[in-house]
């Protein structure tokens, strides 16, 4: 046989050799790998070789998951305006009966009707088959749903595994809590320049109920005083500062007289504030029963704005906008609830056989308030208005002592608790830590861990 002819044969039986193991794959891509599908012997138009076609399994990566298990996403909406959690979860595609069974289950852990405006809500599903009957309208298989309904709880609504239906997990959000500082020179007022230090609102307002019992707000605090304030921040995993906590400790000088409060749990697990000596900064009645009103009319003769004529004024009064809660001074029982002629509604309080208080003008009493109730201090009462002789919204306060009407805001209070024994002497410990750490924290806002003694 010629030379060419015999490599001609050669090269032909070869190509037959490759030709039989030729290797189609088509690509499946799941996390960057790529899978064979099938293994073919073509045949190059050889019947017997197109017999043999064999198909080779989909490899399954060997970590116990099925790739082509469909994954859940989530939509997220926005409460807006007249919605309810029924609404949202229609709105984002879940079956009318689904919707109603998911709310259902929030009982005991969140009152739905208490959702607000701007609230996300996170609602989860698994597609639809690709291909399947209105797989283009429809979300899918509907899993539960979740929110935040403050920066520290998350409630997620889940699909039960046994039993159908559907359950709720309420659960608390990992935030860390630290210490910051504060410092400054008071030349408006407290809040005022509190805030411009970047001390948040709620820390100021904490401050000034710890103080509400000793510290006239108009009246004591002049320019140049200053304050001091320690309280905690609770910040997230992203290290955001989400919220503020509680306040630890604050300073006020004032005429140049420190006046310094600490926060002490007791024995019985109560907390508050003490002064430097163990004293409680909450006294058994409140000068101020309201919260951020104007002092409008001072204790003393006065020419009455309606009546014309100058009259003994035997109270206080504190402008503020109608419907302003007003707190009851101190522990008490009710003696007197309803209208009053010149007064208006109004309340009177029996706090003990020395002291009582009464309040009026109110817009209206709050309903459960009535004669022979027992109140505690700070609960409330009533609302700010302009009932009987009035000429605009605020609260006649008064308070009597040993049946003589005195001015509430210069009347030496009845004392607090005051520490003694052993949890004085642990007091004292807490208040040398505080202070330590306060003056770790060198200059306004820096921020320190928070010392273990003090939680």
């Amino acid at each position: 046989m010629p030379a060419k002819r015999i490599l001609f044969v050669a090269v032909l039986a070869i190509a037959a050799v490759f030709a039989s193991r030729v290797v189609v794959t088509v690509p499946l891509t799941d996390a960057g790998r790529d899978w064979t599908l099938a293994l073919a012997p073509l045949s190059l138009g050889n019947p017997a070789l197109a017999a043999t076609l064999a198909t080779r399994a989909l490899p399954i990566p060997d970590d116990g998951k099925n790739i082509f298990a469909p994954r859940p996403y989530d939509r997220a909406l926005k409460v807006r305006r007249g919605d309810t959690l029924t609404k949202i979860l229609n709105r984002a595609g879940t079956p009318g009966s689904e919707a109603r069974a998911a709310v259902r289950a929030l009982k005991g852990a969140f009152e739905p009707k208490r959702i607000k405006r701007g609230l996300k809500i996170t609602v989860t599903f698994t597609p639809p088959p690709p291909g399947g009957p209105a797989a283009d309208l429809s979300p899918g298989r509907f899993l539960g749903f979740s929110f935040a309904p403050d920066v520290e709880t998350l409630i997620s609504v889940s699909r039960a595994t046994r039993g159908g239906g559907f359950k709720v997990e309420r659960r608390k959000k990992n935030l860390d809590r630290s210490l910051a500082r504060a410092d400054g020179i008071i030349e408006n007022s407290l809040y005022a320049d509190g805030r411009r230090a970047g001390v948040p609102a709620p820390v100021l307002a904490a401050m000034i109920r710890a103080y509400s019992w000793d510290v006239d707000f108009q009246r004591d605090i002049r320019s140049g005083d200053r304050f001091e304030v320690m309280y905690e921040r609770l910040t997230n995993d992203d290290g955001r500062v989400v919220k503020s906590g509680r306040l630890i400790y604050a300073a006020l000088t004032l005429a140049g007289k420190r006046h310094p409060v600490y926060l002490l749990t007791d024995d019985r697990g109560k907390a508050g504030y003490f002064d430097d000596g163990g004293r409680s900064a909450k006294k058994a009645l409140l000068r101020t029963p309201i919260d951020g009103a104007r002092l409008s009319s001072p204790f003393g003769p006065r020419r009455h704005p309606i009546l014309g004529y100058t009259r003994m004024h035997r109270g206080v009064d504190f402008a503020a906008p109608r419907g302003t809660p007003i707190y009851a001074a101190g522990d008490g029982r009710v003696e007197y609830a309803g209208r009053n002629g010149g007064y208006g509604n109004y309340v009177s309080i029996r706090h003990n056989s020395r002291y009582s208080t009464a309040y009026a003008h109110m817009k209206a009493i709050r309903r459960g308030v009535a004669r022979g109730i027992r109140v505690r201090q700070g609960q409330v009462i009533g609302y700010v208005g302009s009932s009987g002789r009035s000429t605009g919204p605020h609260l006649h306060y008064e308070i009597t002592k040993e049946k003589r009407q005195v001015n509430p805001l210069t009347v030496k209070m009845p004392s607090g608790r005051q520490l003694k024994g052993r949890e004085l002497k642990r007091f004292q410990a807490l208040r040398a830590g505080i202070e330590r750490t306060f003056a770790g924290l060198a200059g306004p806002e820096k921020l320190a861990a928070a010392a273990a003694d003090l939680f």
